[in-house]
């Protein structure tokens, strides 16, 4: 091992492919903490539907950002960067190793690299924008995203009204593709050496499983979780997939089962961003997801002797 040396073991994948398996073994393995740049599972309302790690995995190994904010907060990916960065400092005072467990393409990418550096635009266009989102609908506004700018479309979470504005604010107010102004701003220092882990399988498969999770989402209450928060459904924590199908169901605009299959629907569409965005980054290698822990170990090995 490089003596001196700080690491931050990387696991990123799709929903529902294992992360949280993967992460405690390795945190187990390398005896360190877990860092969850799971933008989701930060708010302490959101249980059932962010599939928050259950107790029986955080009593396994030491997860942060889990459940440590509430839905009333205003927390950016910017406030993540330096939250985390500070937690890793911290934790790697005591161990070479950290794990970073990703779902949220963003925010992995904050802590690793820094964020990308977009220019301001007026907050009228803000406004607008919110305006014609509450008077036409969020199809209109995924339509003009795919005509001003195809690889933002095809790559941020465009059913998230709040992503999906942002990407079109720029657009509209720079008068540039809101994908031109990502990855242009070099890595800001950091002083840890990211070792990158992807966990892939083929896409039916993982279709399969997302399916059987919302079944399980469902039988543990997560009707019951979405109606506690309906009335708040405005926040932008709540522009969240699974909790958005359940409150146009509680407004009457469609089915429970309808609502249900809307939820899967929109969970594999995201699962299809989430392989976008990791795939063009080269520096992750690639397991199955059911790879044999050893494998992955002695790769992990091999880059830190």
């Amino acid at each position: 091992m490089n003596k001196g040396k700080k690491y931050v073991i990387t696991v990123v994948g799709t929903t529902a492919i294992g992360k949280t398996a993967l992460g405690i073994k390795l945190a187990n393995y390398f005896n360190c903490d877990i860092i969850s740049a799971d933008s989701r599972q930060f708010f302490k309302e959101m249980t059932i539907g962010t599939a928050v790690p259950t107790k029986e995995e955080q009593c396994k190994a030491k997860h942060h950002f889990i459940q440590n904010l509430s839905i009333f907060d205003a927390y950016s990916v910017g406030d993540f960067e330096k939250d985390a960065l500070k937690k890793i400092e911290e934790l790697h005072k005591d161990n070479d190793f950290v794990i970073l467990l990703g779902g949220s393409g963003l925010y992995v990418d904050a802590v690793l690299n820094g964020l990308d550096y977009f220019p301001k635009v007026a907050s009228e266009i803000r406004i607008k924008l919110k305006d014609r989102l509450e008077k036409e609908g969020i199809e209109i506004l995924q339509e003009e995203l795919k005509n001003l700018d195809l690889t933002a479309y095809k790559t941020i979470e465009i059913s998230n009204p709040q992503r999906l504005i942002r990407a079109l604010e720029i657009c509209i107010g720079s008068g540039k593709p809101y994908s031109s102004f990502l990855n242009k701003k070099k890595a800001s220092e950091r002083k840890f050496i990211p070792i990158k882990i992807g966990l892939t399988v083929e896409r039916s498969l993982i279709y399969n499983r997302i399916n059987q999770r919302v079944d399980l989402m469902i039988n543990e209450g997560l009707v019951e979780e979405a109606k506690k928060l309906v009335q708040h459904k405005d926040l932008n924590a709540l522009q969240t997939v699974g909790y958005r199908e359940l409150f146009a169901y509680f407004n009457g605009d469609i089915s429970l089962e309808f609502a249900i299959e809307e939820i899967k629907k929109n969970t594999r569409r995201f699962a299809k961003r989430q392989v976008t965005w990791f795939k063009k980054d080269q520096s992750i290698k690639w397991f199955n997801y059911d790879e044999d822990i050893l494998k992955i170990i002695n790769f992990i090995e091999k880059v830190i002797n």
